[in-house]
């Protein structure tokens, strides 16, 4: 495991107050703890702004030296960084010892193209981004490469199957899926809306009503021709 060092200080007052003023001062604060107990400490901010850049989010040992000769051995817990400026304002560090397990997160690294992706046009999905191991301080791998070019559209890649020193145990539950690749969604294409079409009366129906009428009116006619003649006979036999 790469180790690297720090220059610390140890500082006796602490508080929001004292933070804000050595963080103007270019300094951030941060606290070691051991066995339930902490110790208020802080650092150049380029120091340890470069610390960060340089591991980028791997798990590395830090060495802590200090003014007075000491040293510390020790892993980075935590820090907290602020959401708008992106400057670091704290960290946290936990003491170690060469001789005893601990137990930390690591992020887990994909590489590799799954071929049920590339061959097959599947959708690859990283479900799992870190794992939680026991180890001794320097056992401990900055990262855990999980290879996934062999996975087919309906595989997975689990906790189980990752391949690491025997001295490492991990913590998280075999069965728990780390990557898998699926059969790519396929939208299913509505039925076009069929429109019934407008049923309007038939012509001849309507030509039909029409007809009808005028074959009134010429039977009116001809019953006023026949009333007509007969007045016309009455007349005559007068």
């Amino acid at each position: 495991m790469e180790k690297i060092t720090l220059h610390a200080e140890k500082r006796e007052k602490v508080g929001k107050g004292v933070a804000r003023a050595l963080r103007r001062q270019n300094t951030i604060p941060a606290v070691i703890y051991r066995e339930g107990g902490s110790l208020p400490i802080k650092f150049s901010k380029q120091e340890l702004s470069q610390f960060f850049q340089k591991t980028a989010g791997e798990q590395v040992m830090v060495n802590l030296e200090f003014a007075d000769g000491t040293s510390k051995l020790a892993l980075l817990k935590e820090c907290q960084v602020d959401p708008v400026k992106g400057e670091l304002l704290h960290a946290d560090f936990f003491e170690v010892s060469l001789t005893e397990e601990v137990s930390v997160t690591v992020h887990l690294i994909v590489i590799g193209e799954p071929i049920g992706v590339k061959r097959d046009g599947g959708i690859f999905q990283h479900l799992l981004r870190e794992i939680e191991i026991e180890c001794l301080p320097d056992k401990i791998p900055g990262h855990i490469e999980v290879d996934v070019s062999n996975l087919e559209i309906g595989q997975a890649f689990y906790v189980r199957d990752l391949r690491l020193e025997k001295d490492i145990k991990v913590l998280n539950e075999p069965s728990v899926v780390v990557a898998n690749v699926v059969a790519p969604v396929v939208e299913e294409v509505a039925p076009a809306e069929v429109i019934a079409p407008e049923i309007t009366e038939p012509e001849v129906i309507k030509k039909g009503k029409k007809e009808e009428a005028e074959e009134e009116k010429k039977e009116e006619r001809k019953e006023e021709r026949k009333e007509g003649k007969k007045e016309v006979r009455k007349e005559e036999k007068k």
